[in-house]
């Protein structure tokens, strides 16, 4: 269910029971819609003013629109046609203007005779069509529309005095008939509960809540949209802040056993073999982490830092300071490949001090098992005992650490590695592991805004690794157009075998494997927009390793890396590239996090546009991890002025990942980060754009607190508790719960 802070009757009425069922099925199928509240909550994305016309000239290509414009010229053309009655088909070809530019819309067949009489020179309406080229020109191709007929016309007059709502659309659901249902359902706006506080509303000038409705999708000035953003923002904010203000109240009346290192102990040993001395980021960092780790409830911390800011070491500190209080940490990451190099290299850091129990084992030593799904049976029942019997300290696996089976003797501390790759349900589990809740620290390499952190985070507390330690080098960047200039990247191959001549290495990411052809559910399945249009699919790793095999990189020891592999082939691959024994990586994504070899200087990335920013972001820090300094390249077809190139150009002119993750922000819909990927529900924001109002959700995050602290059931506030209800259905609390 969607954010409905409106849930009284007749707010809770089956849309079918007033729109009638075809279009109740309609709303729900396309729009996720069911219930008058959920409609009335379906706000306008913008609005037309009469007399002002939108502007054709941008009109985005393959998207839906709705445009409001006056008919130029109306022709219709005859030609013969085996398919039409007497051998001749009819084609309407009218041009709309808006002055900024034309377009043209094309009807044919049974479909010409109506347009042909409505649509004369002169005819102002509003037309919603998906944007196509034809010869060249922008066409609609049997696009709806609905007429405009002048000041007392029925059409204008029901879509509101001064200004047209534009509703968000589907092919299905033009926007006027969205508009026309939205005024059916308006009238019962007035019995809309009010979540916000009496006292915070009046303090902050904000109308009603029934009045911000009437406001958003009727208004008569944009004086009134503006009344009703501000509202319907501050609603948005102020719930989601409640929800995760009463978790983290929640939090702090949980037990936790404190861990306090001591004083001579693991950690202490462990500092002392440190080959270099910790950035004073990394101090800080864990100052703050030993801190929580200390108290009596347990800590749920955010650890988020730029790639190669040494997040492992600081989350590998605490998990030791865990160990000499008496427990055990466990350390959760999502793929095998990053386990086991964790694994690798956590023993490598700490020596003879992971060797507890060994001969040659260090006095204060413990074990640090691996346990992941594919182990063999004996290995894995002889970590299953060292953790059951609390010989094994520290533990580093996949979700197979989550499995039934798997008992600890007492865990204290879950450090979990890129938390947007982990279901709630998982995280859950191995927190329940421990005789009382384990302290919790999330570690991401994806730097994060603020406000994103305030709201999808916003039930842990952060800490930001934003200091690279010395000796890493920088990465040089650059965009390779293979489609203007195939030259850059025949030199883009003369590069990557440059560096391997100097005893470098290179990664080559491709966007696909290259076999799911075998596999028709998944062919139909890979299909994407950008693949139809340009007529072919995005290269695969199989592909492009034999392709470079037999050409540009002939002769270099050349091997592949996907997820599609056993996992023993995958540990394999990586340690002969790790040793260098292997000169070109031709991989997935798989390589994205973690995976470090600082003999690896040079990255090209294939189709880099059909990454996300933050992913080359992530792609980008695999390389130049040594002395040597890095260099990606991002291979790309689109043009110049594409929007793809625009963000190609801003992962090159940038290594700055808070910046770059703004950047991704502003590209993606609010929902994307919001996580629903994870908790499934739809985005619960309407109207509040995490990043342009920061000051927003940082007053609501205030205001909840108070408000939370006073009153943690909510008792007092009804309208709040109803609120809350909608937006917490099951799956969304724990997503929030857990986050």
């Amino acid at each position: 269910m969607d954010f409905v802070p409106a849930l009284r009757e007749p707010l809770k009425q089956p849309l079918k029971s007033v729109l009638g069922p075809a279009t109740a099925k309609v709303m729900a199928e396309h729009l996720g819609l069911h219930t008058v509240g959920d409609l009335l909550h379906h706000y306008p994305r913008r609005y037309e003013e009469r007399g002002q016309l939108t502007h054709l000239a941008d009109l985005p290509m393959d998207e839906h629109v709705t445009v409001v414009a006056q008919v130029a010229d109306a022709r219709l053309h005859t030609f013969a046609s085996a398919r039409a009655p007497r051998g001749k088909g009819q084609r309407l070809e009218v041009t709309i203007t808006d002055g900024s530019g034309r377009v043209q819309l094309v009807f044919f067949g049974n479909g010409v005779h109506k347009p042909h009489k409505e649509l004369l020179p002169g005819t102002r309406a509003m037309f919603a069509g998906k944007v196509s080229v034809f010869n060249r020109r922008l066409q609609l191709a049997h696009p709806a529309y609905e007429l405009l007929k002048g000041e007392d016309g029925e059409a204008v007059e029901s879509w509101a005095g001064a200004l047209i709502p534009l509703y968000p659309a589907t092919a299905k659901l033009e926007s006027w008939k969205i508009g026309k249902a939205v005024q059916t359902v308006l009238p019962s706006a007035q019995e809309a509960l009010d979540p916000l506080p009496e006292s915070l509303r009046a303090g902050r000038g904000l109308v009603p809540l029934p009045e911000a409705l009437l406001k958003i999708h009727r208004p008569h000035s944009k004086a009134d949209i503006a009344d009703a953003h501000a509202r319907l923002k501050w609603d948005e904010a102020f719930v989601l802040q409640v929800a995760l203000a009463r978790r983290r109240h929640a939090d702090t009346q949980l037990p936790a056993v404190a861990r306090v290192p001591a004083p001579d102990g693991l950690l202490a040993a462990f500092d002392d073999r440190l080959p270099f001395t910790l950035t004073e980021g990394q101090r800080k960092v864990s100052r703050e982490i030993f801190a929580d780790l200390a108290t009596e409830h347990p800590m749920h911390r955010l650890l988020q830092g730029e790639v190669g800011s040494g997040k492992t070491l600081v989350a590998l500190r605490a998990m030791l300071a865990v160990v000499d209080a008496g427990g055990q940490a466990a350390m959760l990451a999502p793929t095998e490949v990053l386990a086991q190099q964790h694994h690798r290299s956590v023993t490598e850091m700490m020596g003879e001090l992971a060797e507890g129990g060994m001969l040659g084992g260090a006095e204060q030593a413990t074990k640090v098992v691996l346990l992941t799904g594919s182990m063999g049976a004996a290995a894995r029942r002889r970590a299953l005992l060292d953790l059951a019997t609390g010989e094994a300290g520290v533990v580093i696996g996949t979700h197979a650490l989550i499995e039934d089976k798997v008992r600890f003797h007492d865990l204290g501390l879950v450090v979990v590695d890129e938390q947007h790759r982990f279901g709630v349900e998982q995280r859950d589990a191995l927190r329940g592991k421990g005789k009382q809740p384990p302290h919790l620290l999330v570690m991401t390499a994806t730097p994060i805004p603020r406000t994103v952190a305030m709201t999808v985070f916003g039930d842990l507390e952060t800490s930001v690794l934003d200091q690279l330690p010395a000796g890493r080098s920088p990465i040089a960047s650059h965009v390779v157009p293979a489609a203007d200039k195939p030259h850059f990247l025949a030199r883009a191959w003369e590069r990557v075998r440059e560096e391997v001549a100097k005893g470098h290495q290179s990664y080559v990411v491709c966007p696909r494997i290259g076999d799911e052809e075998d596999d028709p559910k998944t062919a139909a399945a890979k299909k994407s927009p950008e693949d139809e249009a340009e007529k072919r699919p995005p290269l695969a790793v199989l592909d492009v390793a034999d392709q470079l095999a037999k050409g540009p990189l002939h002769g270099l020891r050349v091997e592949v890396l996907h997820g599609r592999m056993q996992p023993d082939d995958k540990d394999a691959v990586m340690r002969r590239f790790a040793a260098g024994e292997t000169d070109v990586l031709v991989a997935t994504t798989v390589i994205e996090v973690g995976v470090n070899v600082p003999n690896a200087t040079v990255m090209v990335i294939t189709d880099a546009d059909r990454f996300g920013v933050s992913q080359l972001h992530q792609l980008r820090g695999r390389v130049g991890r040594g002395s040597a300094p890095g260099l990606c390249l991002l291979v790309t077809e689109m043009p110049e002025a594409s929007a793809a190139r625009q963000r190609l150009n801003a992962v090159a002119a940038t290594l700055d990942g808070f910046e770059l993750s703004r950047i991704d922000l502003e590209q993606r819909r609010e929902g994307d980060v919001l996580g629903q990927a994870q908790s499934g529900a739809r985005s619960s924001l309407r109207v509040l754009a995490v990043i342009d109002d920061e000051e927003i959700i940082a007053e609501a995050r205030e205001e909840a607190a108070a408000v939370v602290a006073a009153d943690p059931d909510l008792e007092h506030l009804p309208g709040l508790r109803t609120a809350l209800d909608a937006l917490l259905d099951e799956e969304r609390e724990q997503y929030l719960e857990k986050g």
